[in-house]
């Protein structure tokens, strides 16, 4: 087949072609670049639908081709800088600034002209796909919107995940092995992390849906809600059409199933590391508000985390019983209920003192502290509590009461107040003597208004599925299914009757509509299926006849 390329591919083909004397080997940095051109490089014809034909071929496929997000706005400089080195090492088509380009519209332009490349006969291509891996650069937000994204494309073969540490808190990165510190951008730097997601082992993560009903505030767009100032960099939630049956309030409220009560919204969306609510989400939602109203202070993460620190204490969070009414514990906010198993919804005793619920997924929390700990054995005999597995289909739900019962998380055996391990957890806020609470997802804090009259607002948390994530083999997180975890037989099962109830769009996060390849791309990947087929069977029998003579 004839490929096609840009002209800088002809370039790239020249140097990795020719042959290599002892001098050349001897220079490191040269020989260095080569071989991150031959274990990364994307050949442009594969990134660009318009690219230009010519026969021209790579000698072989790269052995882990990468996509590159970068937000080059996340930790002061250095999101610009990683994208100009990784652009600088690579075909600078596969390195993409997330504030130029959304990765939905990205993925979807790359995977149709691959599936365009395989319906022409292009193997190569066919191997590109097969061993994509992306590379995601930014805070927490900014790797939970790739997660999204590529979870609702829901494409054939989705490519595992590696993040870089550009936040304040890389509870992410950090749970996987990539480290919490901000990284170096230099050559050397970001050559070494390349070949660390070359190596780098293949896990599932579980993926979380949240799900928010409330009325629709009266002053303010919804898109977001500007009222709520709702986490609009991490595209969890979207307003939801009436024809959609998310827009009902009969699955746990009064109204018959079917019925739309007028001026409320439902929003979704999904998170990978925890869902907080009460005063930890305060103290996070007035440094976010600080940082967007200076953000010139805010471009070292030393100085990002001591800040954070100082509005700890401006906030009361270290001494809560004495600025914090009992009134916003969240024992009197809201009605907690619990799935411990599928479809069986119970009540959660929240203790009077507790000011802080966390619903974790991963063991990192608050910069890489561990809040669930690991159960001992009494615990997990009377309790049923496990130590916290990434994939195991259960949230690790912790209450703090106020920042010094944080601090004992800093102790070798310290850990927060385990309410309880769930499929999925509920909040119910009705009428009372607060107006707004916090909550925070994944490092995403907004200040959420509570219901001033009769009327309900409804938070609830269900397991949606898995993402594959790439990890060091060092990392903090752990599978279930680790031949090491005695846990491993105990591991829940999804029952596939119950899996396929649920509607396609109870099933996505809204961050993308479904990649879809179109119908004349289809019926020229079959045309030129037959071939292949037809080719593999004539062999076959030609080896066939050849053995018996």
């Amino acid at each position: 087949m004839r490929n096609q390329y840009f002209p800088q591919d002809t370039c790239l083909l020249k140097f990795l072609s020719r042959p290599l004397n002892r001098l050349e080997l001897m220079a490191d940095s040269e020989s260095e670049h080569n071989n991150i051109h031959r274990d990364f490089y994307i050949p442009t014809y594969i990134l660009a639908p318009n690219a230009s034909s010519n026969s021209l071929r790579l000698p072989d496929v790269p052995t882990c081709p990468v996509l590159v997000f970068v937000n080059s706005k996340s930790g002061g400089q250095l999101g610009g800088e990683l994208l100009r080195t990784f652009r600088h090492l690579l075909n600078k088509y596969q390195v993409f600034d997330l504030g130029d380009e959304a990765p939905d519209s990205v993925l979807r332009r790359l995977y149709l002209n691959i599936e365009r490349l395989k319906g022409n006969g292009d193997h190569f291509a066919a191997e590109i796909e097969e061993r994509m891996r992306i590379i995601v650069a930014g805070g927490d937000g900014t790797a939970g919107w790739l997660l999204g994204v590529v979870s609702d494309l829901k494409l054939s073969q989705p490519p595992p995940i590696a993040t870089v540490p550009l936040g304040t808190g890389n509870n992410l990165p950090f749970a996987f092995g990539w480290g919490k510190k901000n990284p170096g951008t230099d050559l050397n730097s970001v050559i070494s992390f390349l070949k660390q997601v070359m190596n780098a082992k293949e896990m599932k993560m579980d993926s979380w849906h949240i799900l928010m009903r409330m009325r629709a505030p009266k002053v303010g767009s919804c898109d977001p809600v500007a009222p709520l100032e709702l986490p609009h960099s991490l595209h969890a939630f979207h307003r939801v059409s009436l024809s959609d049956e998310l827009n009902v309030l009969g699955i746990h409220m009064k109204p018959r199933v079917g019925h739309i009560r007028e001026g409320f919204h439902t929003f979704r969306g999904g998170f990978w590391n925890y869902f907080s609510m009460g005063m930890d989400a305060q103290v996070s939602y007035a440094f976010h508000s600080e940082r967007k109203m200076n953000p010139d202070k805010f471009k070292n993460q030393l100085v990002n985390q001591s800040s954070y620190l100082k509005l700890g204490c401006t906030q009361g969070w270290f001494f809560a019983p004495l600025v914090h009414p009992s009134s916003k514990n969240i024992a009197q906010l809201t009605k907690v209920k619990i799935m411990k198993k599928q479809g069986e919804w119970q009540d959660l005793h929240i203790p009077p003192s507790v000011r802080s619920i966390v619903c974790l997924n991963l063991p990192s929390f608050s910069g890489g502290l561990n809040p669930w700990g690991t159960p001992n054995s009494n615990k997990r005999r009377y309790r049923d509590l496990t130590p916290p597995f990434v994939d195991d289909g259960l949230l690790e739900v912790v209450g703090f009461r106020d920042a010094w019962h944080g601090l004992v998380l800093l102790a070798p055996k310290g850990h927060g107040t385990r309410l309880a391990q769930a499929h999925g957890i509920r909040f119910e806020f009705q009428k009372g003597a607060a107006d707004h609470t916090f909550m925070r997802i994944d490092g995403e804090p907004w200040k959420q208004p509570l219901p001033d009259n009769d009327d309900t607002v409804v938070v609830e948390i269900s397991h949606l599925g898995q993402v594959k994530m790439l990890a060091t083999h060092d990392c903090r997180a752990k599978s279930i299914h680790d031949p090491t975890s005695q846990f491993s037989h105990d591991a829940d099962e999804v029952d596939s009757d119950e899996e396929n109830s649920v509607t396609e769009e109870r099933r996505k996060f809204g961050a993308a509509d479904t990649f879809k390849i179109p119908d004349e791309v289809k019926r020229q990947n079959r045309s030129h299926g037959r071939k292949p087929r037809l080719w593999a069977l004539l062999r076959n029998l030609l080896a066939f006849r050849l053995e018996r003579h």
